[in-house]
């Protein structure tokens, strides 16, 4: 089992950027394929971000794409997120989620280990 912690949530105004990050532990994640889920008050849990083992493939929300990219570095076993242009509608709970195998998937049901999510906040 990969135990993760997400870090870099906050509150921020419409335009701003933040970048999070998951840091990996217990078990190397370098073999793993990992994603990144929001859930917003009332609403699904959602598909944000995915990149494969290696970081040469990755899959995107189209709520995100230009905005947010996602990327790793397997040698300290973290994974980030970059998200530019936040807009209000970004406001949720941000989760880190790994999956045993190595190919990028947006389905939440295909990964084994999740963190316990950090909160992002966009203000208008």
């Amino acid at each position: 089992q990969v135990q993760l912690v997400e870090s870099g949530g906050g509150l921020v105004q419409a335009g701003a950027s933040l970048r999070l990050a998951c840091a990996a532990s217990r078990r190397a994640i370098y073999s793993r394929a990992m994603a990144w889920f929001r859930h917003a008050p009332e609403k699904e849990r959602e598909f944000v971000a995915s990149i494969n083992w290696s970081g040469d493939s990755t899959l995107n929300a189209d709520s995100v794409k230009g905005r947010f990219t996602i990327s790793r570095d397997n040698a300290n076993n973290t994974v980030y997120l970059q998200m530019n242009s936040l807009k209000p509608e970004d406001t949720a709970v941000y989760y880190c989620a790994a999956r045993r195998t190595g190919c990028v998937s947006s389905r939440t049901n295909v990964y084994d280990d999740w963190g316990q999510g950090t909160q992002v906040t966009v203000s208008s």
